[in-house]
């Protein structure tokens, strides 16, 4: 377990796994397995981020802690999800069949569908931090968004299946390692996410899993239809295009 987790957070964040290099280490059936533990890097993520907000939140505005924070999400992750985000965005606006969409996101170049993208989300998540940054409500969102983040990309994976069988994908990449994702992992996975949602806030933590479940099944859904499966750059889309419902969730007014 502890080396699986240590796997997952050398994968999926820029933070310090010990004497672990993810790539090597991360063969795709053995990141396949860890993944199972991919909401338990996003709880760590969340207590980081809803920390920092706490920090920073006496000393400025609530629009400057967020965008603090949402730079601090950046910082934490490589950015790793929100290139895929531009990727996919561009693949899935501009290509026509699945050759055009698959070879449009493998070029890393961003295009006018991923840079509107990544603004959006950017100033989605913004806006929405800042919306309730001085609320109760404001620590269970930070917490929770990351982790049902990544619970999405390992449903997302054991149900759409790999978009591109007999490839590799790229190195910091989830794609790949989707082939190996199975009940087993989206289980543990599960059971994790919903421990982490429940005891927040049991309202909007149950009204964020199920929106979660709806658009993770509908995005995985659209990637079948679309491209075949998942790959490491839809499923970062989806991590980010989770975690920006997550927030709403919690921001929206009733």
């Amino acid at each position: 377990m502890i080396r699986e987790f240590r796997i997952a957070l050398a994968f999926l964040t820029r933070l310090p796994a010990g004497n672990l290099d993810c790539a090597g280490a991360g063969a795709p059936k053995e990141l396949g397995q860890a993944a199972r533990w991919f909401p338990l890097v996003g709880a760590v993520l969340g207590a980081i981020e809803s920390g920092a907000l706490k920090l920073v939140g006496p000393f400025f505005s609530p629009v400057i802690a967020a965008v603090l924070v949402v730079a601090l999400d950046v910082l934490l992750t490589g950015a790793m999800h929100f290139d895929g985000l531009a990727d996919t965005a561009d693949g899935f606006g501009a290509g026509r069949t699945r050759e055009d969409v698959l070879r449009i996101m493998r070029d890393h170049a961003i295009g006018s569908y991923g840079a509107c993208a990544l603004f959006l989300a950017l100033a989605l998540k913004a806006a929405a931090i800042a919306s309730i940054a001085d609320s109760a409500r404001a620590m269970p969102a930070l917490l929770l968004a990351p982790v049902l983040g990544r619970w999405s990309a390992v449903f997302s994976s054991a149900v759409a299946g790999y978009a591109r069988p007999g490839e590799d994908d790229l190195p910091r990449s989830v794609g790949s390692p989707a082939r190996h994702i199975g009940r087993t992992e989206t289980m543990i996975a599960s059971i994790t996410a919903v421990t982490c949602a429940l005891p927040l806030d049991a309202l909007r933590g149950v009204a964020a899993c199920v929106l979660t479940l709806a658009a993770a099944a509908g995005w995985a859904h659209v990637c079948r239809r679309r491209i075949g499966g998942v790959t490491g750059d839809t499923l970062g889309a989806g991590i980010e295009l989770t975690e920006c419902l997550v927030l709403l969730a919690f921001a929206v007014k009733i």
